[in-house]
């Protein structure tokens, strides 16, 4: 099971790190496109559709992505995936709320997705350094949490919802986000650019994505828990299903990028 796993994360990173790196801007936005169909079928199974109506939910996800992207509303749809991921899933969780309705799963899906797929295509358009440093985050923090918290994990994080995850986890990511930002920093550092003036701006937003990548992994654990499944999904040998892989890049890209590409608007709400 564990070389599986390995072997199914490292064919991804491969192909992610081809497409990322040598597709053109076009293709690229074309080629996310296909995680994001995937993550809304695996939605719409979590949400009790039919097999029909998850491909029309798939389409529809898809279409709305053309528009947004087209009417150039990118901006609108992450301040939407802020309002979602610091005030609704907040209370959602809180209230275990489980909504089962679909004229509130079906909305929340794609708030869920859509964002993300817009996250990857402006971030991408900026290069693709900028993907690969903001993905390095979540996968950071993931992994460390998943270390510590099984080396030293005693005090459960939300046990109602995942079991599985630690305070201790949670320190252990923190630490790791905190040294990664370090790193990056000094990776970067030269007469172009003044390391210690981003310091603290850096390390600010590696705190807000690890506590948003924390809150987009539970978030997907208690819809998986209402729905009476392990995994979204079997697509992906020894992971699961797509939304299993990108949950906590659901809650952090799309934020990252409202922060780092549309600082104007962002000040201008608040």
């Amino acid at each position: 099971m564990l070389l599986k796993r390995i072997l199914t994360a490292a064919l991804l990173l491969v192909g992610l790190l081809g497409c990322l790196f040598f597709l053109p801007d076009t293709l690229w936005a074309l080629v996310m496109l296909l995680p994001l169909a995937v993550g809304a079928l695996e939605w719409g199974k979590l949400s009790g559709l039919s097999k029909p109506a998850r491909v029309t939910y798939a389409l529809g996800n898809v279409v709305l992505a053309g528009v947004t992207y087209y009417f150039d509303l990118a901006a609108w749809l992450y301040v939407a995936a802020l309002v979602l991921w610091l005030i609704i899933v907040p209370m959602w969780l809180a209230a275990a709320w489980q909504l089962k309705s679909l004229w509130w799963r079906m909305p929340v899906g794609i708030l869920v997705l859509l964002p993300l797929w817009m996250a990857l295509v402006e971030l991408r358009e900026r290069g693709p350094w900028w993907v690969l440093l903001l993905m390095g985050v979540v996968w950071i923090a993931d992994t460390a949490a998943y270390f510590a918290g099984r080396q030293f994990g005693k005090h459960k994080l939300a046990p109602s919802i995942s079991p599985g995850k630690t305070w201790e986890g949670v320190i252990g990511a923190a630490v790791a986000v905190v040294v990664y930002g370090v790193i990056v920093l000094k990776v970067l550092s030269g007469p172009r650019f003044d390391a210690y003036a981003w310091a603290l701006p850096v390390m600010i937003l590696g705190v807000v994505m690890l506590y948003l990548s924390i809150l987009g992994d539970l978030f997907e654990s208690w819809v998986k828990r209402v729905a009476n499944v392990k995994d979204s999904g079997s697509i992906l040998p020894g992971h699961g299903g797509v939304l299993d892989r990108i949950d906590a890049l659901t809650s952090t890209l799309p934020i990252a990028a409202l922060i780092l590409l549309h600082a104007e608007l962002l000040q201008r709400i608040l």
